[in-house]
């Protein structure tokens, strides 16, 4: 069983930044999708961003300008660099990934493996 691990969420002011990171393990082959969802109590998953392979990435449009996703293959990490952090962004963020290609780069359903999550709240 893949096992997804998220880390790097903490308590920051608007304006500032933040930094998460995904670590992976117990997988027999690749993990060719990756990506970052972020989840705010009584609203439905939203996804932020997918990676496939190391350099093909997809943003939603909220998170084009200020998050960049990122994939470190050999040290098997994935990380989502926020900046101009807004009290909008306070969620749950989460890491999820699938063996197969990023084909429907936003739905959860496509999604195999996700971490617990890891809690960002942004002050205003």
């Amino acid at each position: 069983q893949v096992h997804l691990v998220e880390s790097g969420g903490g308590s920051v002011q608007a304006g500032g930044s933040l930094t998460l990171t995904c670590g992976a393990s117990n997988y027999s082959s690749g993990l060719n999708c990756m990506a970052w969802f972020r989840q705010s109590p009584g609203k439905e998953r939203e996804w932020i961003a997918a990676i496939s392979g190391r350099t093909l990435r997809n943003y939603a449009d909220f998170a084009k300008d200020r998050f960049t996703i990122s994939r470190h293959n050999a040290e098997n990490i994935l990380s989502l660099q926020m900046d101009s952090l807004k009290p909008d962004d306070t969620a749950m963020y989460y890491c999820a990934a699938r063996g197969s290609g990023c084909t429907n780069w936003s739905a959860t359903f496509a999604y195999n493996y996700w971490g617990q999550g890891t809690q960002v709240t942004v002050s205003s």
